[in-house]
């Protein structure tokens, strides 16, 4: 099972406009450091999922055939903004699960197009190809929901953002889940009080809560890649900061 991370950036993203911060001021100069809307894709042989759409330019990032399902954490519009411009497409329905939200955001529910919207309902697994998805609640301002993702071959991977800790049954669900890895939630360093999202303090425990085998951490400010740059010794070894662009094989059981 492969993953790629096409976009690891919170809202805003990096470089933020007006900001002239060093993490801004790298990814003006270097796109390497440039972090979009946060969203991955997940493939198999034969299955190809997104998560999340808050890429303006979606259609450049997914085949007009071949993508089976896209899975929206929340309906808050750096995750969904892309499907403005993907609804008026033609072609086959593609189907998008997200959390119960009955206001959604803006039109799409009113105005769906090529979209046929589902509801997605926490510890209900959906199955998508060889794929089985099981939505846990999250800690967010809206409705949101993380997703723990099942292989053909057992693999198994949880993408969990937005969100500020972990609710008790989403953390059980984890650890009793067997071997996992983890893409996790981390907007900010750390802070006293952090809001929404997970600064690097809370992700970290997180992590020591659930004990993934390899987690990488996503939805980043362009605060903590401030930070980052001048504490680069401060992530543990099986922790690792996602990049846009960033392709990771998700081993077998």
């Amino acid at each position: 099972m492969r993953v790629t991370f096409l976009g690891t950036g919170a809202a805003g993203g990096v470089p933020l406009h007006g900001c002239n911060c060093p993490a801004c001021a790298r990814a003006r100069k270097n796109r390497t450091y440039v972090r979009q809307p946060c969203s991955a894709l997940v493939e198999t042989s034969t299955t190809r999922i997104l998560l999340d759409a808050g890429l303006m330019d979606l259609q450049q990032h997914i085949p007009a055939t071949g993508l089976d399902a896209i899975l929206l954490t929340h309906y808050h519009p750096d995750h969904v903004q892309g499907l403005f411009h993907l609804r008026w497409g033609v072609g086959e329905k593609i189907t998008v699960w997200g959390p119960p939200d009955s206001e959604g955001c803006a039109d799409l529910y009113r105005n769906p197009g090529l979209l046929s919207f589902q509801t997605a309902r926490k510890f209900q697994p959906i199955v998508i190809g060889d794929l089985r998805l099981t939505p846990l609640p999250m800690i967010h301002s809206k409705p949101t929901l993380g997703y723990a993702i099942e292989g053909p071959d057992g693999q198994r991977f949880a993408y969990l953002t937005d969100t500020i800790g972990l609710p008790p049954k989403s953390s059980d669900y984890l650890k009793h889940w067997g071997e996992f890895s983890m893409a996790l939630d981390c907007s900010y360093p750390p802070r006293p009080a952090p809001v929404n999202h997970n600064d690097l303090n809370m992700a970290l425990a997180c992590i020591e809560q659930v004990k993934p085998t390899r987690s990488w951490l996503t939805h980043i400010g362009h605060q903590l890649d401030s930070w980052l740059l001048a504490q680069s010794d401060s992530i543990p070894l099986a922790t690792s900061i996602a990049k846009d662009g960033l392709v990771v094989e998700i081993g077998r059981k």
